[in-house]
C-alpha cells in the first residue's frame, strides 16, 4: 500500500471526477485510475462507483474516506516530527540516475563555492517520468534535477511550479565496435543506416516506455524512418544499459557525458553517422513554489548564479 494511493483516492472524492483529481496531483488520468485500482485491489473493496457522472463513491468508499484523511494526516505529522534537527537547511533532490553520475559532481562543487556549507542529499531515481516528479509535487524533495526535451512534456503548472536551465547533453545511439548479426559480425560504427539499408534485425536494449529517455525515443522512431528491431534487454537506467552495450549485446541510446571515455577509448563506437539520429537534451532544475523556505530559495539564487556563468563561458544554452 503506498501513501500516493490514498491522496488520489481523496482527490476523487473531493473532485467527483477522475479527470479533475488527475489534475489536482498532476498525473495522467490512466496513471490515477490504475493506483486507485491498485488499492482498492489491496483494501479488497471498491470504492469508487465507475457507472456514475459525476463519480461517486460506494458504501465502502464513504466509510474509508475518513480512515484515508486520517492515515494522510498521520504520515505527514509524524515524518515533521520525525525529521532530526540536524536534518534541518537539508537541501533535497530528487534526480535521474546519470545526472547523479554524470553532471551533479561539479555542478555540486560549482554551487558549494556560491553556499558555504552548503549540505545536500539525493533521493534515488523511481526510474520513471511521473514517480519522480511525484517526490517534488509531494514534498519529498526540494528540488527535481531532469533532463528535458521538447517532444517530452511535463504538464507542471508554471504558477505552481518553476524550473531553471542549468545544462545540455546529447542522446547517441552506441553499440560495441562489432555485433553478432544473423550469425555475422557487423561492425558497429553507421550499423543504423547499415541496418536501414540491408533490413537488419537490430538487437535492441531499451528504456522501456515509462522512463524520460523512453519517451524521448518513441517520438524519435516515430519521426524517422524506421529500422528493425528486437528488444533484448530493458532497463530505465543508462548505466545499466551501458554495461551490456559494452559486452555487444545490443544497440542502445546512452547519454554523451555519460559515454566520452568509452568512445575515446573505442570500446564504444557510435552507430549512426547521421545527427539527425541524436537527442539534444536541456538539464534543468525543477522547484514547487509552494515548498520554498529560506534555505531552499538561497540554493535557487545559487544555481541561477552558477547557470548564467556557464552560459557566459558557452557550455549552456540560453
Amino acid at each position: 500500500m503506498e501513501l500516493k494511493w490514498l491522496e488520489d483516492f481523496v482527490a476523487v472524492a473531493e473532485t467527483f471526477s477522475f479527470s479533475r483529481a488527475a489534475d489536482t496531483r498532476h498525473v495522467t488520468q490512466s496513471a490515477l485510475s490504475r493506483r486507485i485500482k491498485q488499492l482498492e485491489a489491496w483494501l479488497g473493496a471498491t470504492l469508487i462507483s465507475r457507472a456514475t457522472v459525476p463519480a461517486e463513491l460506494t458504501p465502502a468508499g464513504n466509510n474509508f474516506l475518513p480512515v484515508a484523511r486520517e492515515a494522510i494526516r498521520t504520515f505527514y505529522t509524524s515524518r515533521e516530527m520525525l525529521q532530526p534537527v540536524a536534518e534541518q537547511g537539508m537541501i533535497r533532490l530528487a534526480a535521474l540516475h546519470t545526472l547523479t553520475v554524470t553532471f551533479f559532481p561539479n555542478w555540486l562543487r560549482c554551487l558549494e563555492v556560491e553556499i558555504s556549507g552548503l549540505r545536500t542529499s539525493l533521493i534515488p531515481d523511481r526510474g520513471g517520468i511521473e514517480a519522480n516528479l511525484t517526490a517534488l509535487i509531494d514534498g519529498e524533495a526540494d528540488f527535481f534535477l531532469t533532463y528535458a526535451h521538447r517532444d517530452v512534456a511535463f504538464h507542471l503548472d508554471r504558477e505552481r511550479f518553476d524550473f531553471l536551465t542549468i545544462g545540455s547533453d546529447k542522446v547517441i545511439p552506441v553499440s560495441a565496435p562489432e555485433l553478432r548479426i544473423r550469425g555475422q559480425a557487423v561492425p558497429g560504427t553507421g550499423l543504423l543506416e547499415r541496418a536501414m539499408a540491408e533490413r537488419l534485425t537490430v538487437p535492441y536494449l531499451s528504456y522501456g516506455f515509462s522512463s524520460f529517455f523512453g519517451v524521448a525515443l518513441q517520438r524519435l522512431f516515430a519521426a524517422r524512418p524506421s529500422f528493425l528491431r528486437r528488444t533484448v534487454h530493458e532497463n530505465t537506467i543508462s548505466a545499466g544499459l551501458k554495461t551490456l552495450a559494452l559486452t555487444g549485446s545490443g544497440l542502445c541510446w546512452l547519454p554523451e557525458s555519460l559515454v566520452e571515455n568509452e568512445l575515446r577509448s573505442g570500446s564504444l563506437v557510435q552507430a549512426a553517422r547521421a545527427d539527425d539520429w541524436t537527442l539534444d537534451l536541456q538539464i534543468r532544475l525543477y522547484r514547487a513554489l509552494e515548498n520554498s523556505s529560506s534555505a531552499t530559495d538561497t540554493f535557487w539564487r545559487a544555481a541561477q548564479a552558477v547557470a548564467a556563468r556557464s552560459r557566459q563561458a558557452g557550455d549552456q544554452p540560453s
